[in-house]
């Protein structure tokens, strides 16, 4: 839902107002009109009461008092249906009324010409009034005066009794409602940009069909990080549960580089994140104040081969580092024998076979699996090549193991060697290799004589992948990244101190 409510909450909203629009007029209209027709009629009805009692001989003899003054205002008005009939003299004192309180009291008449001679009609303390003066004979003086009246109706009073009025307030709402349903309409119309009912259907089929055909993973978040939609495939990438829409990223089971992208935290194209064992590229575009859309494209095959495609490379870099090397050698060889040198040829021919044959005889006897002896062979000339010397553990001691082990070892130890070869940045060094067989698993450690690793980014270059600030202290971010998966994958671990230089200890169990 969005900010403004669903589309049925508004017109919901919207149709009440109009109602309440509607019956406010009716309200109006129906007081208008009921107060009218009772001013008007109830005016004439007042006016001729009070005019036949004026006209009764028994009012305009002075001699008669209250008492007899009493029985014909009382009849009058017990037959005409007013509300009051009151007798008063030339100077408003009242002789003559249905209320006792009000007898020997003075009559308000408020601006009536009833003293002038005239007879008058209006509305008086909330009733409609006539007063009708009491001439003497001569017809020259005011001596009496009759006041009749009845009180004014309350809200839509007498409204329903004209059908007149009836008709009227059904033709007022029939516009209203009318012009209310026509701007509806057209509110509705504007918020889902003039498509028909068919046609909002079709778009959101068509939409589901798109999002959830397509290979890429696509998210949709709102500016608060709660995931709006998600299609197939990026609920198979993340590994997201069910009822994931609705939910805030931070409440989902995501590592911290996922969250950081995902809520826009970390930026940039293509950014490579690892979950559950597939290597996953994100792209984030904010939707101005919206949310944001994130696609993932899953690149584990193309990570997979680009890993054979490095492995291919590093045995390539090997044997050219072998080449080379036996090219200086055979080199130096052929100059000693132009030279007539030969018994240096002889000493330098036993000591070249006597370092190559200590450095594979103490591999052979160390490491009983032949692919991670095969590396820790082939590694040697690689760093010799950079003028980096690799040597062993003293204890170090590995028996043949299965082959899904070995193919994790493997990559463990070649990224672990290649790391460290690459935090010596060409300078000369060495680097210890050590690979331990314990009871349940196998322990690799791999330390160096470079710079160390900066203890702020310690748990980063593990959790980050390839990130900016790893590549600049030299860490190869995403090899160390898959490192950690190969171990976490088998229920193991790796981590990073410094010792006089980085010490990588990784454990497998076996």
């Amino acid at each position: 839902m969005g900010a403004r409510g669903s589309l049925a909450r508004q017109l919901l909203v919207w149709q009440l107002v109009v109602v309440s629009c509607l019956l406010c007029a009716v309200g109006v209209l129906a007081v208008t009109q009921a107060g009218n027709n009772f001013r008007t009629t109830e005016g004439r009805r007042v006016l001729s009461v009070a005019e036949t009692v004026a006209a009764q001989s028994v009012v305009g003899d002075l001699e008669n008092g209250p008492f007899e003054l009493a029985a014909p205002a009382e009849t009058a008005r017990s037959f005409s249906g007013v509300d009051f009939v009151v007798i008063a003299d030339s100077q408003r004192y009242v002789l003559a009324s249905p209320y006792p309180d009000q007898l020997r009291s003075t009559l308000d008449i408020g601006d009536s010409t009833v003293l002038s001679g005239r007879s008058w009609v209006g509305e008086l303390d909330g009733s409609i009034v006539a007063h009708v003066p009491v001439l003497d004979e001569k017809g020259g003086k005011v001596v009496r005066m009759v006041a009749a009246g009845s009180k004014s109706p309350g809200f839509f009073a007498g409204f329903l009794d004209s059908p007149d009025n009836a008709l009227r307030v059904l033709g007022v709402a029939l516009v209203i409602g009318v012009s209310g349903s026509l701007l509806l309409a057209r509110r509705v119309k504007n918020q889902t940009l003039g498509l028909e009912p068919h046609e909002i259907t079709a778009l959101v089929e068509n939409r589901e069909a798109l999002l959830h055909g397509i290979k890429e993973g696509v998210v949709g978040l709102d500016p608060q990080h709660r995931i709006t939609l998600v299609n197939d495939q990026a609920r198979a990438l993340l590994a997201l549960p069910d009822d994931a829409v609705g939910r805030s990223v931070e409440d989902l089971d995501l590592n911290e580089r996922i969250r950081d992208l995902l809520t826009g935290r970390a930026t940039g194209a293509d950014q490579i994140v690892l979950r559950q064992g597939k290597v996953l590229t994100l792209n984030r575009m904010p939707i101005d104040v919206r949310g944001a859309v994130v696609t993932l494209r899953d690149r584990t095959d193309l990570m997979t081969l680009r890993d054979e495609l490095d492995a291919s490379r590093h045995a390539t870099d090997t044997l050219r580092a072998q080449a080379h090397e036996f090219s200086n050698r055979l080199h130096t060889i052929s100059g000693l024998l132009e030279l007539g040198e030969y018994d240096e040829v002889r000493g330098y021919v036993s000591r070249i076979s006597s370092a190559q044959g200590e450095w594979r005889a103490e591999v052979g006897s160390r490491v009983g699996d032949p692919a991670v002896a095969a590396l820790l062979i082939a590694k040697a000339s690689l760093a010799a090549e950079r003028g980096v010397g690799l040597r062993m553990a003293p204890d170090s001691e590995l028996d043949r193991v299965e082959d899904a082990l070995s193919t994790d070892l493997v990559t463990v130890l070649g990224n672990l060697v290649d790391n460290a070869l690459d935090a010596l940045g060409g300078e000369q060094g060495w680097i210890e290799v050590g690979v331990w067989q314990e009871e349940d698993e196998v322990r690799v450690e791999v330390r160096d004589s470079g710079p160390g690793v900066a203890p702020e980014i310690a748990e980063e270059v593990f959790e980050h992948g390839f990130t900016t600030k790893a590549a600049a202290h030299g860490q190869r971010g995403l090899g160390l990244a898959l490192i950690r998966q190969a171990c976490v994958r088998r229920g193991g671990s790796v981590e990073v101190h410094n010792s006089g230089g980085a010490v990588f200890t990784a454990r497998l169990p076996r």
